[in-house]
């Protein structure tokens, strides 16, 4: 199965609701005795200027951004293929989106 880690993007297949698309990781590594889910902020093309969006840039992929609004889980058998890693800076503003959109900011 493939492994993902916590600052990845990887192609999700997101099922019958959504085309797959990028995602960011955001869970850490599961162990053996637990679920292999991975938790995830899916990477849109389309952004709104919320505040719970931060804008992404990178070689590689189209302006847009990541929807810290539409954060979930899948199983890690729903992972496609890994397409990169974001700058920290980036995964600590998508973290603080997170949090503020659920309320632990």
């Amino acid at each position: 199965m493939p492994s993902a880690q916590r600052g990845e993007v990887w192609m999700i297949d997101l099922g019958m609701a959504a085309k797959p698309r990028p995602c960011l990781v955001l869970s850490v590594e599961y162990r053996d005795d637990e679920r292999a889910i991975v938790t995830y902020v899916p990477r849109t093309t389309s952004l709104r200027d919320t505040r719970f969006e931060v804008a992404h840039q990178a070689r590689g992929f189209d302006a847009g951004g990541f929807d810290a609004q539409n954060i979930a889980g899948v199983p890690v058998v729903r992972l496609m293929r890994r397409m990169g890693v974001v700058d920290p800076s980036v995964l600590a503003q998508v973290e603080s989106a997170v949090k503020a959109w659920l309320g632990l900011a």
